[in-house]
């Protein structure tokens, strides 16, 4: 446990000085390549956990500390510690002897009695700490304040269940390759090995317990991806068709792309402006055993990659602010600030412009973004529709995707719940010259 403290602790400093979690956990890998199985899955998981219920534990360390925890890494160690304690079945005793050992090494090594303290006095007090820091709505939400009151206004119905949401475990959801077995039929040999879930659509299983995609059947062997059930929506929406030309615009990792190539027989472009990303896509394609010419370049600059010929469908899955898919990156929360969407607003923008007059006439293209916040949704679709008098609206039908989309003017808003994360998409046509 002293090892786990301490790397998490390292990642969280990362994170909490404006690093994704991703790429911090990465680092910590890289430098510690001898950590078991089991030692990696606790880092992550307090890693996660910390930044998942960081309000209520922020809460809790203010009414414990007389004073701010002025060393950064030892208010972090605290917090990591308040995590196990409250969160975990990690033994309370070791978590605070281990907690003041790290304390000794980290900052100026002058904090052991102050970790001492407060740990002990939260395992005194636990109860009637917790309560009040749950009276506070950042406490109990875990959430920053800008983010509380941007939700309660665009969902003034749905945001407590939204933010509940994003501070739970995310389901693990398969896609069953449509070109080898049902979902039904996949259902029954992963209940062969033990594995149990239940069907969500066509080609979703929604496993009860996470599992290493080592154990699922047939997986090395391309018969079943993962991939989030609101994320499977999008292939579904663009209404693919044998023989069609298509460019998935922003491609990377390729979950979309291979779900596309699994409907129908196209002649599809990939694109991502992040080399390495792409190579996920390529081996992505390459476990499905399906192919798809690929190329690295900025949607919104066609002129460098583009060929000339008109697309019949495009998916603009474009650069957004993924507060959708919070649960799964916790860290989001934190990193997010609100004069981002301006930018993220910007980007959408000229990648939208750019893509549509690629669009063939009769053509359609998908605006897909992983975000709950309106400013990139419903007010982005509506801009654009505005900007192009022949993008006409078209309607979000079709049986395999979730029943609870929100239709609201141009497009549909999925809400992160225990089915899906939180998707918005909008489908245009481009009407006849």
């Amino acid at each position: 446990m002293l090892l786990t403290q301490t790397l998490a602790c390292e990642t969280l400093f990362a994170v909490l000085g404006g690093q994704n979690l991703t790429e911090a956990l990465g680092t910590t890998w890289r430098q510690n390549p001898n950590l078991t199985p089991q030692q990696r899955g606790a880092v992550q998981d307090i890693s996660y956990g910390t930044l998942r219920h960081l309000g209520l534990l922020e809460a809790v360390l203010q009414q414990l500390a007389t004073k701010p925890v002025k060393e950064q890494e030892v208010r972090i160690l605290l917090l990591i510690s308040l995590y196990q304690l409250q969160f975990t079945r990690a033994g309370a005793h070791a978590v605070v002897d281990h907690a003041v050992e790290v304390a000794s090494k980290i900052g100026s090594g002058k904090a052991k009695g102050l970790v001492n303290a407060v740990l002990r006095n939260f395992l005194r007090q636990q109860a009637e700490l917790i309560s009040a820091a749950q009276k506070n709505e950042r406490g109990r939400f875990s959430h920053p304040k800008w983010w509380l009151t941007a939700m309660k206004q665009a969902y003034p119905k749905q945001w407590q269940q939204i933010l509940q949401a994003n501070n739970s475990h995310p389901p693990m959801t398969l896609r069953v390759n449509c070109r080898h077995t049902s979902a039904e039929a996949y259902l029954a040999r992963l209940n062969e090995v033990g594995i149990t879930g239940r069907i969500l659509g066509p080609q979703a299983i929604q496993l009860d317990k996470p599992q290493a995609v080592d154990a699922l059947p047939d997986f090395a062997a391309g018969w079943v991806s993962v991939q989030d059930w609101g994320a499977q929506a999008a292939a579904y929406l663009l209404d693919v068709r044998d023989g069609q030309r298509v460019l998935d615009a922003c491609a990377a990792p390729g979950g979309k792309t291979g779900h596309l190539l699994e409907l129908a027989e196209l002649d599809l472009l990939a694109l991502d402006a992040d080399a390495k990303r792409l190579e996920r896509v390529s081996n992505n394609l390459e476990r499905l055993q399906l192919s798809a010419r690929t190329a690295c370049a900025d949607a919104a600059e066609p002129a460098s990659w583009w060929d000339g010929q008109l697309f019949d469908r495009i998916l603009a899955d474009v650069p957004c602010s993924a507060t959708g898919v919070t649960r799964r990156h916790p860290d989001i929360k934190w990193l997010r600030r609100p004069d981002d969407f301006a930018e993220l607003q910007c980007q959408q923008e000229k990648i939208l412009d750019q893509l549509w007059s690629l669009v063939a006439s009769g053509g359609k293209l998908l605006y897909a973004t992983c975000s709950v916040f309106p400013a990139e949704n419903q007010a982005a679709v509506a801009a654009f529709a505005a900007r192009h008098p022949d993008a006409i609206a078209e309607p979000l039908q079709h049986p395999a995707i979730p029943a609870d989309l929100i239709r609201d003017g141009q497009g549909g808003q999925l809400l992160p719940n225990a089915d899906h994360d939180g998707f918005f998409y909008a489908l245009f046509r481009k009407a006849a010259a």
